[in-house]
């Protein structure tokens, strides 16, 4: 592995867990009623955030409810990934 896939990996690891922290803050600052509207209860929001529950009444084939929080990666309108692996 050389130093620049390193870094870009550090890189999307720090960017991954800012955006699970900021996902983890948000749901928290929810009132319990908002939680249930939303079909989660305050206790699976560990699990959500780290992608180990499923959220009831969603298809588990089907893209991750919360998928577009912590997906990290940018991409292209093309779908490819912004950077090219090095």
């Amino acid at each position: 592995m050389s130093l620049i896939n390193l870094l870009v990996s550090a890189r999307d690891a720090l960017a991954q867990h800012r955006q699970r922290r900021r996902a983890f803050d948000e749901l928290m600052s929810l009132d319990d009623r908002a939680l249930a509207d939303i079909g989660i209860h305050r206790s699976q929001i560990p699990a959500l955030i780290a992608g180990i529950a499923p959220v009831a009444g969603v298809d588990a084939t089907a893209e991750p409810a919360l998928g577009p929080v912590f997906n990290c990666s940018p991409r292209l309108a093309t779908g490819r990934p912004f950077l090219p692996p090095l």
